[in-house]
């Protein structure tokens, strides 16, 4: 019976040696989880054990090291969760591996040609559908479509001071008949940009009409009072029989046309109206009319020049109008008993009746876990403590070596007697 438990405990040292080796190969791959070995003595009926056994090989699912890539598409995973992964057939596995890249698709794959599952960016502008099944992720090259604009705002400070201009009417070509100029560009509905040119001429003491003309065109696209206190603040802006106390004012822009031709013809853009805000605007005397930065929502169509997945999981992509877009959020999955997970190579793992079946989430919510874009998560292996680990397997080893050994000798001696 020596002889049975010494090749047992050479067997289970042999085995460690297994998971060891495993563990010290794998040290260097980007999100892979340590194993140790775990063994169970085995008897037959007697006091007298039969040896050792492989009872388990466990997984450490502890975080490894955090290190920085910089790369749009590296992803690291802290916490409980995993990454969700389809194959060519459907079937779902499981990684902790963030290091995703594109295939000849543009699909968002990891470096076997899984695709990585989250949820898709729809709509105008595209918003998140976190209430539909996890899709295969993708970073299509479509180009972003023009945004008018409907809203835009300028601050101004108008110099009380000013006299009012010694020609009249109002004649955009002639500096002399108005006080100061102002310009905001917005967009049409086909991207293409207008510089709205407001010229403000001084009424009467804190009142000015100003006439906002687009130099594209050179339309007139309204002309407006505004109105301030005697302490310099503005009051309200009026515009035709509109009085407005929110400081806002409605601006009618039409689109160019040819004799002849329609809007359809000349491919112009459709009409729009833009809410200028003037709020903020003051009269004071400063020595000179100032302007603040002017904003508005519009932009330009912009062609893909960059992508990123960031800290939540969202896929942004950044365009030539140096806009970003949305474009998709991974989804991470969680379980209740991690150690229970198959692992099926490739640095995956499958679900099994003794994980449980896999909870979809977000990074940052419940037990999913958190994000760090532009870095990797490294192998939780300890290369010092797997070194000890083999020192002490190889003693194992030498020791059940050294029964068989002692066996023999003893049996040798028995056959000699006589």
């Amino acid at each position: 019976m020596s002889f049975s438990q010494a090749v047992s405990g050479m067997n289970a040292a042999s085995s460690n040696l297994d998971v060891i080796g495993n563990n010290i190969a794998n040290s260097a791959t980007a999100g892979f989880k340590s194993s140790t070995i775990s063994f169970a003595d085995m008897f037959a009926g007697s006091n007298v054990g039969m040896g050792t056994k492989v009872a388990a090989v466990i997984q450490n699912f502890n975080d490894g090291t955090t290190t920085s890539t910089s790369r749009g598409l590296d992803v690291a995973l802290s916490g409980n969760g995993f990454f969700r992964m389809t194959d060519a057939a459907g079937s779902v596995y499981y990684s902790r591996n963030g290091q995703f890249t594109l295939d000849a698709n543009r699909n968002l794959v990891n470096t076997q040609g899984m695709s990585v599952t989250g949820y898709p960016a729809t709509g105008t502008p595209p918003t998140i559908q976190t209430g539909a099944n996890p899709v295969a992720l993708s970073v299509p090259t479509t180009q972003m479509a023009a945004r008018a604009t409907t809203t835009a705002g300028l601050v101004s400070n108008l110099n009380s001071t000013d006299a009012t201009p010694t020609v009249t009417p109002f004649d955009s070509s002639n500096v002399d008949s108005y006080n100061a100029k102002s310009t905001v560009t917005v967009y049409d509905s086909q991207g293409n940009d207008h510089a709205l040119d407001l010229y403000y001429v001084k009424d009467t003491s804190n009142n000015w009409t100003v006439n906002a003309v687009d130099s594209t065109t050179g339309d007139n696209v309204g002309t407006f009072t505004m109105q301030f206190s005697t302490n310099g603040q503005l009051t309200s802006v009026t515009s035709g029989a509109t009085v407005n106390t929110n400081g806002t004012v409605a601006l009618t822009i039409n689109p160019p046309t040819v004799a002849g031709g329609t809007v359809a013809d000349n491919g112009a853009a459709a009409n729009q109206v833009i809410t200028l805000s003037l709020l903020g605007s003051a009269q004071q005397n400063t020595g000179t009319t100032s302007f603040g930065n002017p904003t508005q929502d519009g932009y330009a169509p912009g062609d893909l020049t960059s992508y990123a997945i960031n800290d939540d999981g969202t896929i942004t992509g950044t365009y030539s109008n140096q806009k970003t877009q949305l474009l998709g959020q991974v989804v991470l999955a969680s379980f209740s008993n991690p150690e229970g997970l198959q692992s099926e190579g490739d640095n995956v793992w499958s679900a099994t009746n003794s994980s449980g079946q896999a909870a979809i989430g977000l990074a940052n919510t419940g037990t999913y876990g958190s994000l760090t874009s532009g870095a990797l998560e490294a192998s939780n292996v300890d290369l010092s403590k797997e070194l000890v680990n083999m020192i002490v397997a190889q003693r194992n080893y030498q020791a059940n070596s050294q029964t068989i050994k002692t066996q023999d000798q003893i049996l040798n001696t028995l056959i000699q007697l006589r």
